[in-house]
């Protein structure tokens, strides 16, 4: 039987062996999974900002940004036996939640965030496969470890599969 594995606000985790990586409250955030299809090891990062400049993170806090997040993410998963060139990925997330305020820096910091996820993510030659990204409502994110399906799951929008 799986176990559900679930990766907080600034989080990150890697599974295998069938487990399902979850993560909630995907507003202006986004979540990353990371997926080698052929040691079906699983990774998933919840990330809150595009980048770290100008902040000095410690400990876990630097897990809240994709500069930071991402490439720990992923030595994470070739400690568990991923191959960074089987990588792929499939991103959701970076809503614009605050249509209110206008085109402050708070309003748009889901699409920063969409910016710096891809960005980060060519860097790592990681092919994007899938996004649900934008929009305006938040998400909760599935991540099967045995198949690399994501789930997506919105309050009076429904649940898709990619």
């Amino acid at each position: 039987m799986s176990n559900m594995i679930t990766v907080g606000i600034s989080d990150l985790n890697v599974a295998k062996n069938g487990d399902v990586l979850v993560t909630y409250a995907l507003g202006s955030c986004i979540g990353i999974c990371l997926y080698d299809s052929v040691r079906k090891v699983a990774g998933l990062s919840h990330i809150m900002l595009p980048s770290s400049v100008g902040f000095h993170p410690t400990g876990n806090q630097i897990y809240k940004f994709a500069d930071l997040a991402i490439p720990i993410l992923v030595d994470k998963m070739k400690a568990m036996g991923a191959k960074q060139i089987c990588l792929r990925a499939k991103i959701a997330g970076g809503a614009q939640m605050f249509a209110a305020v206008n085109n402050s820096g708070l309003a748009n910091i889901g699409q920063r965030n969409i910016i710096a996820v891809r960005q980060e993510l060519q860097k790592l030659n990681i092919p994007i496969l899938v996004e649900d990204t934008g929009k305006n409502y938040g998400r909760t994110q599935y991540f099967d470890s045995a198949d690399g399906t994501m789930r997506i799951k919105s309050v009076n929008r429904g649940e898709w599969v990619y």
